[in-house]
């Protein structure tokens, strides 16, 4: 997602000729950037869900249990390599065509040859059966391949191609009316959308900056916004806030291996690639601190990366303990020098920590931080940078990332072996055979629910795992609270506990939204 600092007047500009709050069969809202690959789901739009032009085949309610979209039955097949998907009938995309089996095949054959942030790689095929009936069949059992069914939209078949990601055609609740790149995002109801009309007709996205977004606010010329933590504080007149739970986690990747070269790349760190630094790391920081300096109070210490989920092991949690990482570190030979800096072998225990720029939160954790690690002896230096640079040098210094879904899926992307390297999942390289094993046996589980004991297991089993109590392969060490600021007059109902923030997720059920002034 994209921060737009720079483009603060031209927002202005849009925010000023906005229409008024009163007019209510339309909101303005400045709930966060917009996908710098516009949005097509083949690449990655609507990948946490509830991607707004285009349905899904299942989707998720307010506690997060599955519901149908798109499709009104599923089965897998005894052996789990089938499954045979029933779509509801009389469906049409926004431009009036129908959607049939063969635009939900279509979809998921070209998602597995896009790759990329999508993972249909145990996908063998997907077949129309005929109009409303579509068989996909797997290469062997995946408990995970069914949350492609909540988070792919489906395109249509004779429509795709170049140019769709910024003119998109779906059967969703919206759709797009206009988008100005970095500036708005104007959409409007969809008539022919099956599911529960949204009561407003139209709504505008404005991408603003964070201050630019509060000023609008008080101005009364936006409905909603998002904050950051640190301006989470402020009050408003005629709006209150509205504070989100969330797995969205910030954490520290660690490039686990040696310095060396991996597939033409520079990969790996002299400091981060001990066992000692990285578990060390883990029992020094203060995640209380952090929450409370760096997010103003509004988050929660983060142990893992997907705290309180399902799939999550809660005996893998590490407690503060900067004596005990003192004497990891006394250990394993990296003795302090007249500096104050731990020093092993010639190699100070310095590295940096990349953060992205335009992120106010995470340059504010990745300071914290910095500041704890010294009193154990380790110099880290905040790096604020592009995602750009970020990308150049993510294999060999630690990133402050963010992640969060509601899937096992992005755990498994973020320490299976196999993912070393691809994209942002995995940076550090974590590879391990005990947790691939883990991994394995809950992807060849017979349920999702099934499935959770191996997940856990993976984190921690009791002797490893890819936890701080193991490998320590990451150090999480926040969940955010979503900060926004509503009008007064604008009901949201039931809300989900949000994850990681692309996609605008406070809109996941922006169909029930109501106005309740006259």
């Amino acid at each position: 997602m994209k921060i737009f600092g720079a483009g603060v007047l031209i927002v202005s500009g849009v925010l000023a000729a906005a229409v008024p709050a009163a007019a209510k069969s339309e909101l303005i809202l400045a709930i966060g950037g917009e996908p710098d690959t516009g949005y097509d789901p083949l690449l990655g739009w609507g990948r946490y869900g509830h991607p707004l032009f285009q349905s899904t085949l299942l989707k998720r309610d307010a506690a997060l249990e599955t519901v149908p979209d798109l499709a009104s039955a599923r089965s897998l097949s005894d052996d789990r390599l089938v499954w045979t998907i029933t779509l509801r009938p009389g469906v049409t995309f926004s431009d009036g065509t129908p959607l049939s089996a063969e635009d939900v095949a279509f979809t998921f054959n070209e998602a597995a040859k896009a790759g990329g942030v999508l993972d249909l790689t145990v996908m063998d095929s997907a077949e129309a059966i005929d109009d409303l009936t579509v068989e996909i069949r797997l290469k062997r059992p995946w408990v995970t391949f069914s949350e492609n069914f909540y988070s792919l939209g489906i395109v249509p078949s004779d429509g795709y191609g170049p140019g769709y990601a910024r003119n998109p055609v779906g059967s969703g609740p919206f759709r797009m009316v206009s988008w100005t790149e970095g500036e708005q995002l104007i959409v409007e109801a969809n008539p022919d959308y099956y599911g529960q009309k949204p009561e407003f007709e139209r709504l505008t996205f404005v991408f603003s900056g964070e201050d630019t977004s509060l000023a609008a606010a008080r101005t009364g010329q936006v409905d909603m916004i998002s904050v950051p933590a640190l301006m989470a504080d402020d009050d408003i007149d005629g709006f209150r806030k509205v504070i989100m739970p969330s797995v969205d986690n910030r954490g520290l990747s660690f490039p686990m291996t040696a310095p060396g070269e991996v597939n033409g790349e520079t990969v790996g760190n002299d400091v981060t690639s001990d066992l000692a630094i990285r578990r060390a790391v883990n029992l020094g920081v203060d995640r209380e601190q952090l929450v409370e300096v760096a997010l103003n109070g509004y988050g929660r210490p983060a142990y893992g990366p997907a705290d309180g989920l399902p799939w999550s092991n809660p005996d893998a949690a590490v407690a503060h303990d900067p004596d005990g990482a003192r004497a990891l570190l006394d250990e394993a030979g990296w003795a302090v020098g007249d500096d104050g800096i731990r020093v092993r072998d010639g190699v100070k225990a310095a590295f940096d920590i990349y953060y992205p720029a335009s992120d106010s939160v995470r340059q504010a954790l990745a300071v914290v931080t910095a500041e704890q690690l010294k009193s154990l002896g380790i110099a880290a230096r905040p790096m604020g940078a592009t995602w750009e640079q970020i990308g150049r040098v993510d294999h060999q210094q630690p990133v402050m990332f963010g992640w969060g879904s509601h899937s096992p899926l992005e755990v498994y992307s973020l320490y299976n072996s196999a993912w070393g390297g691809i994209e942002f999942y995995n940076p550090g390289y974590f590879s391990d055979e005990t947790v691939d094993a883990h991994f394995a046996d809950a992807q060849q589980s017979a349920s999702l629910e099934a499935s959770y004991p191996d997940w856990q297991a993976a984190e921690w089993d009791g002797q490893t795992g890819f936890s701080a109590r193991g490998l320590a392969g990451w150090a999480w060490l926040v969940n955010l609270d979503h900060v926004y600021f509503a009008n007064d007059c604008l009901d949201i109902g039931d809300t989900q506990i949000e994850p990681h923030g692309h996609g605008w997720p406070i809109t996941a059920m922006i169909e029930q939204w109501k106005w309740t002034c006259e």
